[in-house]
Formats: structure tokens, C-alpha cells, sequence
């Protein structure tokens, strides 16, 4: 499996220098007040993780894995591992440069607000590939594309519906009595999605034929 997630990061890195580029102009913006880092750069790195995706397509990578001992399990496995050593990684480099930036513009460091951000972050952004990955082993990243955008709008419309008649008043009060342990419940809740959505794939990606 080592072999299949240096393959991903060997994709990727082609795309570190655009990564770099957006980073430091993000970083810019910044510093002016014109954006919060933290909401950006995982996001990036799950996009550039999409792309290794195509990349398989193009050069019909998926037929040559299922060939290998153990392909199908770890070429799913890679994918996930992969991306969430991506995430990880532009989340840890992020917090440092939101610190940095805090401290250079405030010449404080409000450590609770950064890192309740970044956390919140990391939930969005392995939300989006718990929906997405599943999604593309099934239709592939074309077809995908299009699923994950009625998935995205429809969500948005129940979202609004559900805003727009549910007590909100009982949610409050239900999310105040859960704020002393909202991170611990934020990690178990992440973990079970991820692990939930790699076995979706795992299943998807057994039964196609190659």
C-alpha cells in the first residue's frame, strides 16, 4: 500500500508549486484582514487530490491495480490515507501562519478562536471527501462532477426547508449542553463518516470491472 500512496503524493507534488503560490497569496490576503486562512487551504488540498482521480483515469490506472495483490483494498485505502495526510499537513502549516498572523496584526494570539476554526475546518473539509469519494468511485470524476453537484444544491434546499421550520430555540439550547465536549464529539463523529465512506467505496470499487 506505501507504493499506492507515494503514487498519490507523486501526482500531487506536481501540483505543490500552485499549492505554494495560493498559499502565499491566501496568506497576503491575510494579513490585510481580507480573509481567514483557515478556511481555505484544506479545501485546496482535497481539490488537488480530486485531480489524481483524472490522472488515474487518463493513464488507466484502476485496471493495473486490481492486478496487484490486495489493488482494489489499497488502491481505495491509498486514496483516503493520502488525502488526509494532505489535509493534515496544510491544517498544521495553516494554524502556524494564522498564529503568526494574529500576533503580527493584533500582537496577540487568540489561540481558542484559531484552532476552533481550523477544527471546524478539517470537519468540513473531510466531510467533503466522505460525500465525494464515494461518488466518484461510483460514477467516475466526470459523471461525478455533475452527482456532486445536485448532492451539494439538494442539500442546500433541505438545509433551508429544515432552518425555515424546526424549533431552532431546542437546537440551541441542545448544542449549548454538548459544548463542553463539542470537540470530542466532532473527532467520533469524523471518524465514523471517513470510515463509513471508505467502506462504501471499498464495496463500489469491488464490483467494477476493469
Amino acid at each position: 500500500m506505501i507504493g499506492f500512496i507515494k503514487k498519490d503524493l507523486v501526482v500531487v507534488k506536481s501540483n505543490f508549486k500552485l499549492l505554494g503560490i495560493l498559499m502565499v497569496v491566501y496568506t497576503f490576503m491575510a494579513l490585510l484582514g481580507k480573509m481567514d486562512l483557515s478556511f481555505i487551504m484544506p479545501f485546496v488540498s482535497v481539490m488537488l487530490m480530486i485531480s489524481t482521480f483524472s490522472y488515474d483515469t487518463y493513464n488507466k490506472w484502476d485496471a493495473y491495480s486490481v492486478t496487484l495483490p490486495d489493488g482494489r483494498k489499497n488502491s481505495v485505502k491509498s486514496k483516503y490515507i493520502t488525502t488526509i495526510i494532505l489535509i493534515l499537513t496544510v491544517s498544521i502549516i495553516t494554524i502556524i501562519l494564522s498564529f503568526i498572523i494574529s500576533y503580527i496584526n493584533t500582537k496577540t494570539i487568540n489561540y481558542e478562536q484559531i484552532l476552533s476554526s481550523s477544527v471546524g475546518t478539517i470537519f468540513g473539509t473531510l466531510l467533503v471527501l466522505t460525500i465525494m469519494y464515494p461518488i466518484i468511485y461510483k460514477f467516475g470524476i466526470e459523471k461525478g462532477r455533475i452527482a456532486i453537484f445536485l448532492i451539494v444544491f439538494g442539500i442546500i434546499i433541505i438545509g433551508g426547508f429544515l432552518i425555515k421550520y424546526i424549533n431552532l430555540s431546542f437546537l440551541t439550547s441542545t448544542l449549548s449542553f454538548l459544548k463542553n465536549y463539542l470537540i470530542l464529539i466532532i473527532i467520533l463523529i469524523t471518524i465514523i463518516m471517513v470510515y463509513a465512506s471508505y467502506k462504501i467505496s471499498i464495496r463500489i470499487f469491488n464490483k467494477k470491472e476493469f
